[in-house]
């Protein structure tokens, strides 16, 4: 069992990337809205629609774990300044460590101006209802990047098996080939 936490900002590709990854692995892609859209039309942004998102995904953890599938790929945005982020990366961590799993970070970063042009990708609005106003979801993500850290400091991400790519100028093939042939999976 293989668990890949595939991480960084709004709009840095982390869904496009995942989506490449499973293509040329065995490996599933379970995208951070997978969850969040089928509770906001619900329960909007609130505490509760959090508090089901994470509960979801922890019994989704949990069955991936015990499944017998060769492993998953989640994507999410850690807010490092946020210690309820770093409590969800532990609790995830922990779920598949239990299981055998090895696991793997890898943090995606690029460009404000790459990201604010990513935003607008018919394939992330496709999949991805929450972010079709592309106004408000634009101004979420530049008041981000003021109010959250949104990607890690030299040396504080302790994973064996991590990398940090910068994808400003790659193709999420090119940055899904470069996970796998470093990883070798």
């Amino acid at each position: 069992m293989n668990f890949i936490l595939l991480f960084g900002p709004q709009a840095v590709g982390k869904m496009t990337v995942g989506k490449e990854l499973a293509k040329i692995t065995d490996l599933k892609l379970f995208h951070n809205h997978m969850t969040i859209d089928l509770l906001v039309p619900l329960f909007g942004f609130t505490p509760e629609m959090w508090r089901l998102c994470h509960m979801f995904r922890k019994e989704i953890f949990k069955s991936a774990a015990a499944s017998g599938m060769n492993g998953i790929i989640f994507t999410t945005v850690w807010a490092f300044s946020e210690p309820e982020d770093w409590t969800h990366v532990d609790e995830m961590c922990r779920i598949f460590r239990a299981a055998g799993a090895t696991i793997f970070f890898v943090e995606l970063e690029a460009d404000v101006n790459v990201r604010l042009e990513r935003n607008r990708m018919p394939d992330r609005l496709a999949e991805k209802p929450t972010k079709r106003n592309i106004k408000q979801s634009e101004q979420n993500l530049l008041e981000s990047i003021g109010h959250y850290r949104l990607n890690s400091q030299p040396g504080e991400i302790r994973e064996a098996n991590y990398l940090r790519i910068n994808n400003t100028n790659m193709s999420a093939a090119q940055v899904a080939q470069k996970i796998k042939n470093t990883f070798h999976l």
